[in-house]
């Protein structure tokens, strides 16, 4: 059995963020993604008062230029304006062709 290194880049925001924050995220260059509802507490524990709905939580795996383009897109355009969470990991995955 082969096992490729990859990333494993989980955002947690507001739903309504989730067909803008997909669609930058597939245009820079992620293959694919999982979304889940999500819920918690956290420091902010507030929403910009435009947004309505719930959490979610994406993942998505990927090589280390896509999550790091992709982390940058964060940081400039959504973490000043909306609660918006993050974190990446290092995985090893099966099936490198899939991502």
């Amino acid at each position: 059995m082969k096992y490729s290194d990859r990333k494993l880049l989980t955002v947690v925001c507001e739903a309504a963020l989730e067909p803008r924050l997909i669609r930058d995220c597939v245009a820079l260059g992620a293959k694919g993604y999982t979304i889940t509802d999500a819920h918690g507490a956290g420091p902010r524990n507030q929403r910009n008062g435009d947004l309505e709905g719930g959490n979610i939580r994406i993942e998505i795996i990927a090589d280390e230029p896509t999550v790091q383009k992709i982390v940058e897109k964060l940081e400039l355009e959504y973490f000043p304006h909306y609660a918006v969470s993050c974190w990446v990991a290092d995985i090893q995955i099966l099936r490198e062709e899939r991502y």
